[in-house]
Formats: C-alpha cells, sequence, structure tokens
C-alpha cells in the first residue's frame, strides 16, 4: 500500500489538468543510483503500463511497478515545499541506510 497525501493529491491533479492528454498520473519508483544504491523516479506518464498497479487519492493517480512495491509499501508520497526546495518527498519505512547528502537510500 502507498499513502498519497491530499498536498500531493493536489499537485498531481493541478499537474495533470495543465497537461490534458500528456500526463494521466504520477509515477512513483526506484531506480539504480546514488552512493547508497536506490533513488527515487518520480515523473508524470500519459497511462499506467499494464501490470502496474495504481492508487488513487482525491482523483489523482499513482503508477507504481509491481517490482518496486516492496521496497515501496507503507510509503507515503506528499507535496512539500521549503525555503530552498519544492517538490514530492516520499517517506519510505523500508529505508535501513541513507547516503550523506541524503538522496539515496538502501532497504
Amino acid at each position: 500500500m502507498l499513502k498519497v497525501t491530499e498536498r500531493a493529491a493536489e499537485q498531481i491533479s493541478k499537474t495533470v489538468g495543465e497537461h490534458p492528454g500528456k500526463f494521466a498520473g504520477l509515477r512513483v519508483g526506484l531506480q539504480d543510483g546514488g552512493c547508497s544504491g536506490y533513488t527515487y523516479l518520480l515523473e508524470f506518464e500519459p497511462e499506467p503500463d499494464e501490470d502496474d498497479i495504481v492508487f488513487e487519492e482525491a482523483g489523482a493517480k499513482v503508477f507504481v511497478s509491481p517490482m518496486h512495491l516492496p521496497y515501496l509499501a507503507g510509503s507515503e508520497v506528499d507535496w512539500t515545499r521549503g525555503d530552498l526546495r519544492e517538490g514530492f518527498e516520499v517517506s519510505n519505512p523500508n529505508v535501513k541506510r541513507t547516503c550523506g547528502c541524503g538522496e539515496s537510500f538502501d532497504v
């Protein structure tokens, strides 16, 4: 299970609405990278892959590959704004270790 906060759902819906026909939802996944092993893949896509698991919150859709779901189970996707950064953030209870800069992790 993947949770999408209300703020994240609003931002997903806003972006999808601004690009009709181009985006249908946000893909949340993992990719190899960084000094700890994985980084998050967060990108808008026109449709889910055939085998994707689709999570929906307040009309906003999030696509997750079944291969990545065990590593993302229990995670929460949020939209955050700070002084220097604005964007989606994933809080993942499966993370065992992060790198010094906080950009990559291991599960």
